[in-house]
């Protein structure tokens, strides 16, 4: 911002600038001085109710409450005066009269902000002698317990569910000191979206967490910041760790690119990882049964079969599907390996976004590219298909902020009704599929729209004439050359048009990035190209096929007609993913099946050969978002038995085949991937830091026609998350996972 447009104040002594406009709260913050506040949160409503934050302001006839006041030319401003002090510590007694002062036997003890301000200004003795009241902990969820006595009725909870989440499922009851946080269902219980933000940001331990409640305190805890493995949106989670188990997960520092959001699967679907039915053993199939055995012999039983089925078949007879979970290096490794080790590009994995079309439409102009913190700062967006509210609940929260704070305007055309639409500027609802005729419409191109939906689309158009600098989502309702028809309808609008294609999974967009396709090499080269395919001969010292493979329908179909010998999957379940209604005639007449996965799946159930695999809360990596923001995997836990991951899974193989790579930690692959992949030459300095760090596309402009059906996404709601949500007791807790999403 220009000088100009700053205001000067001094506080404490000391002359600070800041933006006009900015509230005394958060100015002082800015310099590093401390007002401490209880109702004050950045980004809700003001309050102004508990007044911790009162200050002395020259020529104020009274104490000011600095999260009202905004700054103005001039003020001088105290905050740390002998009267100030008195105040606080007043207020202090006020807030502690029938506070229940169960430090001790508190969960929220060690982190409670009562309890720091009772420490730093002092409450040792009250003028109240009247019996404290006792009411017992009521459970509103079952994530999510509240204790009466502890509340101090900042309300933060209230306005963070209701401006925030667009929910208002938290209220008050009755008046004075009988008021008391309910819940909205008339059984005293919630019904919500469960996110847990109510309970993160509570100041005190009014609300708890059903996992962490009465099971430890926060200096026994490692905490280990790292990426969620769930959705697409690259939430930055803290797990918290005692004795190798997960027992929590916030963000505990606010940072990332989700700053204090979470939604149920970020904060209380962890408990995945600790499901007795991991598999935790490797598994070789005997006479019709599944045995364990050793790792040394599970990899030589691969090694042998793979090499078997080449010379008898050819290597065109493999296949490999990979996953939209397993991290960046390992989907490098796993298309190198197909590629270089057995010989084929028949390699692909569940595309719930087409990021080959949506490059290919970009043509390298990376500054077209949305990024999550553009949403925060956009005024205008347009959105085709998909539920942002439960497909991807992050960009849902940052555009409801976006409409609140900015008074961004919210345009929407779908085929199915959404929650976002509530934040709606305009709405045009399209048949199912009608996205990609809508697009042809706006653009000229074409007359097939319904004769009442012309005059809405011509309404919106003209609209988003009239917007600059708009951000347009689409999800897997848009592939192929229709992608090229929206980047060209966007490209037209005023300013600089910026672009998110929405992937389900933690790594959706990784995957692709990294070649799990059967006709692009990592960072999009198409692998009948010879400048693209000889760059990674060259890397790999190895031949790479110059044909493209069958995508994943094609190795399904083909495994049924007996035209694929060997399929080895990894992280994926195509039987469930496919709904495949005769799995055995398909799977079945393969020579073999090799299956790395967490669980025993439909798919696993079939295999030949197991290998358990770690989680992504139990390894090294990165993810990349649906965004292309890179970040950090860091491992909470060990993997459970004799589980490995899957990097070390595939580095092994190599060796066991006979041609070892020099990759000993993802570290190293990493360091390869940042110097030779197009579009990841990023700064692992700042990778380390935690910052997630925008990656971009490099794909040559071309109009890509994806085959219909091989792009669709299985709209997971905010309670499923795939095979992963299956093993969440949390998820299976929540009655909210069997109502319609119009209730939520």
């Amino acid at each position: 911002m220009a000088e100009a447009e700053k205001v000067s104040l001094n506080v404490d002594g000391r002359t600070i600038a800041v933006p006009a406009g900015t509230l005394l709260i958060e100015a002082c913050r800015s310099a590093g001085i401390e007002v401490p506040s209880f109702c004050y949160y950045p980004g809700l409503t003001l309050r102004a109710a508990c007044r911790m934050c009162l200050v002395e302001i020259e020529k104020a006839p009274k104490l000011q409450t600095a999260c009202t006041v905004v700054v103005q030319p001039g003020m001088v401003v105290h905050t740390d005066t002998p009267q100030v002090h008195a105040a606080r510590q007043a207020m202090l007694e006020f807030l502690l009269t029938n506070h229940p002062l169960d430090c001790p036997v508190c969960d929220k003890g060690g982190e409670c902000e009562l309890q720091d301000m009772a420490f730093r200004y002092g409450a040792a003795e009250s003028r109240f002698s009247e019996e404290k009241e006792h009411q017992p902990e009521l459970r509103f969820s079952p994530v999510v317990y509240y204790d009466r006595p502890r509340c101090i009725l900042c309300l933060r909870c209230v306005r963070i569910c209701h401006e925030g989440m667009d929910v208002k499922a938290l209220g008050v009851a009755a008046r004075g000191v009988r008021s008391v946080i309910i819940p909205n269902r008339p059984d005293g219980t919630l019904q919500c979206q469960e996110c847990g933000m109510c309970v993160d940001i509570c100041p005190v331990g009014a609300l708890l967490p059903a996992a962490y409640r009465h099971k430890t305190r926060p200096w026994e805890v490692r905490y280990v910041a790292t990426t969620c493995a769930h959705c697409g949106d690259g939430c930055r989670v803290t797990l918290s760790n005692r004795q190798q188990q997960v027992i929590r997960a916030n963000n505990r520092d606010k940072a990332g690119i989700n700053g204090e959001f979470l939604c149920i699967k970020g904060r209380y679907a962890f408990d995945f990882v600790s499901h007795p039915e991991r598999l935790k053993r490797p598994l070789v199939r005997r006479n019709g049964r599944l045995e364990p055995v050793s790792w040394a012999e599970a990899l030589r039983t691969v090694a042998v079969r793979l090499k078997q089925v080449t010379e008898e078949a050819g290597p065109e007879k493999i296949g490999f599907i990979g996953s939209n979970r397993t991290t960046n290096e390992e989907n490098y490794l796993l298309q190198r390996f197909a590629r270089t080790v057995i010989g084929t590009n028949n390699i692909d994995h569940q595309r719930t976004a087409d990021y080959t079309a949506f490059a290919s439409a970009l043509g390298g102009d990376s500054e077209r590219l949305g990024r999550v913190r553009d949403l925060e700062h956009a005024t205008a967006f347009l959105l085709f298909g998909n539920d942002l509210t439960h497909n991807h609940p992050l960009l849902a929260y940052k555009i409801r902020w976006a409409v609140r704070q900015l008074g961004a305007r919210l345009y929407i055309i779908n085929h199915r009704w959404s929650k976002l639409e509530r934040q709606a500027h305009q709405v045009v609802r399209v048949s199912e599929a009608g996205e990609r005729a809508a697009i042809q419409a706006l653009l000229g191109k074409s007359e097939a729209v319904l004769a009442d939906l012309r005059q809405p689309l011509e309404d919106l158009q003209a609209a988003l004439t009239k917007e600059k600098d708009a951000i347009i989502l689409f999800g897997s309702e848009l592939w192929g050359s229709a992608i090229a028809d929206l980047v060209e309808f966007g490209n037209q609008l005023p300013g600089k048009t910026r672009y998110v294609a929405l992937g389900d999974y933690a790594n959706s967009r990784g995957a692709a990035d990294f070649g799990l396709l059967p006709d692009r090499l990592p960072g999009y080269g198409r692998v009948d190209m010879a400048a693209a395919r000889q760059h990674y001969e060259q890397l790999w010292k190895a031949h790479v096929p110059r044909q493209p493979g069958l995508n994943f329908r094609q190795m399904l179909e083909a495994a049924a007609q007996g035209n694929l010998r060997a399929l080895y999957i990894v992280g994926s379940n195509p039987v469930k993913t496919f709904a495949l209604s005769a799995p055995d005639q398909v799977l079945g007449k393969l020579d073999l099946l090799v299956v790395q996965e967490l669980f025993l799946t439909e798919t696993a159930q079939r295999a030949d050969v197991i290998l358990p695999a770690a989680s992504a809360y139990e390894k090294e990596g990165t993810f990349t978002n649906t965004c292309g923001e890179l970040q950090q995997l860091r491992r909470a836990v060990d993997a459970p038995g004799r589980a490995r991951s899957d990097f070390d899974i595939l580095r092994l193989l190599f060796h066991v085949m006979g041609q070892p790579i020099p990759f000993h930690t993802p570290a190293t692959a990493l360091e390869e991937i940042c110097q030779q992949v197009p579009g990841y030459q990023v700064s692992l300095a700042n990778l380390v830091a935690g910052e997630a760090v925008n990656t971009t596309l490099a794909a040559a402009r071309e109009r890509v026609d994806t085959p219909p059906g091989l792009i669709f996404s299985t709209d997971d709601s905010l309670f499923t998350s795939g095979t992963l949500g299956r093993y969440s007791e949390t998820l299976n807790s929540v009655h909210e996972r069997a109502l319609p999403r119009t209730e939520l």
